[in-house]
């Protein structure tokens, strides 16, 4: 079988390396050609864009960098023309991916699409659930509530399980003795950590980390030591005009399992913070909040919660510091929190192991391959 994957970010790129490794075992002739990244690409994914060329994230960036945006339409549409894939996986990247998907039922009606990790309508542009469901085969979901929001619309959604869980359950088995962790960031000094995850894309970076940075400097005094997190595909130059003197570390994981407290950047990274079982605060910025975003929330989102951690466990754990509550004085007060109310982390570490019982323990790369191998 031959197998047309497209992951548009870092995290879709892991994921799709991970669902590769599953159809693998269960097809060893499986062939895979794709847009996606390093990961992918380990994994024998013949890669015709690179992720790093598509990560364009809000109106201005997407208009600016338009030329690229139709230049890697053009070169999936060609290759899937080329190829003839059995199957097209897309990841995540809607607004892409459902302009590809909407090709390759004109052009490939043999083609099987499937929509692995779908985009989450259900907090905004809700109207794409009609688009999904016309195109892809299967809608292989990972959050346990997306059936039940597919099926109010007459559709099909299968709950795979959480990639990310997954991750982080791997992590845990290759980490079994998790405070050993503490050795490689404390080994230059006895000082605890605040953990400081800025986000996946330069643009998040510039707005978020200045602001989390100087919250950070004014908690952590002599007692702390602050480590930020580099994202793939972001080179270390681009963090240093932002540093002083703090640690720069690409190993997520470990310094979650190390730090005292941690403040991110809202997505993902929420999730897997709280999996891991750090106590955060989250932050998003949003251009020109103070004038936008009593507009524009109520047309753009339906939820009443905006991390990952607070929408799953239907309550809110963590505080979102979102739009004009992004400041660096909101930032310290709940830092201060974390750090020093000792009642207040232990809820919110009982709220998070609610949050992994609601996430269960299927793994998420397995069941999918199962069911895109059921023909």
């Amino acid at each position: 079988m031959k197998y047309f994957i497209i992951a548009g970010e870092a995290s879709g790129d892991l994921h799709g390396s991970n669902l590769m490794k599953a159809l693998r075992a269960k097809d060893p002739q499986a062939l895979f050609v794709g847009l996606g990244g390093d990961k992918m690409r380990e994994e024998g994914c013949d890669i015709r864009v690179d992720y790093r060329e598509m990560a364009y994230m809000g109106f201005v960036a997407v208009i600016a960098n338009l030329h690229k945006v139709r230049r890697n339409m053009r070169i999936a549409q060609q290759a899937l023309l080329a190829e003839k894939p059995d199957t097209l996986i897309l990841i995540d990247y809607p607004s892409f991916n459902l302009r590809i998907a909407k090709f390759c039922h004109q052009h490939l009606p043999n083609t099987r699409i499937v929509y692995y990790i779908p985009p989450k309508i259900w907090a905004w542009k809700e109207w794409r659930v009609h688009q999904i469901a016309k195109y892809a085969h299967d809608i292989l979901g990972i959050f346990p509530f997306e059936p039940a929001f597919y099926a109010k619309y007459g559709y099909t959604c299968q709950y795979v399980g959480n990639p990310t869980a997954d991750c982080i359950r791997e992590f845990r088995i290759k980490n079994l003795e998790l405070r050993s962790c503490e050795n490689e960031f404390k080994i230059q000094n006895s000082k605890f950590i605040i953990a400081i995850l800025p986000g996946s894309r330069r643009s998040e970076i510039s707005h978020c980390l200045p602001t989390m940075l100087a919250a950070a400097r004014q908690v952590a005094g002599n007692q702390y030591r602050v480590v930020v997190t580099a994202a793939p595909g972001v080179e270390d130059s681009f963090y240093a005009p932002y540093l002083q003197g703090e640690t720069l570390t690409r190993d997520t994981y470990t310094l979650l399992s190390a730090a005292t407290a941690a403040v991110v950047n809202s997505g993902t990274a929420t999730l897997e913070t709280a999996l891991i079982g750090c106590p955060q605060t989250a932050v998003y910025h949003v251009a020109g909040s103070k004038y936008l975003e009593w507009i524009l929330k109520p047309i753009m989102f339906k939820i009443k919660h905006f991390t990952l951690v607070n929408i799953i466990a239907g309550k809110e754990v963590i505080q979102e510091l979102v739009a004009s509550r992004f400041t660096q004085e909101n930032i310290e007060k709940e830092l201060r929190q974390l750090l020093n109310n000792q009642t207040y982390r232990e809820q919110m570490l009982n709220d998070y192991k609610q949050i992994q019982m609601t996430l269960g323990t299927e793994s998420a790369p397995n069941n999918a391959a199962n069911i895109i191998t059921k023909q």
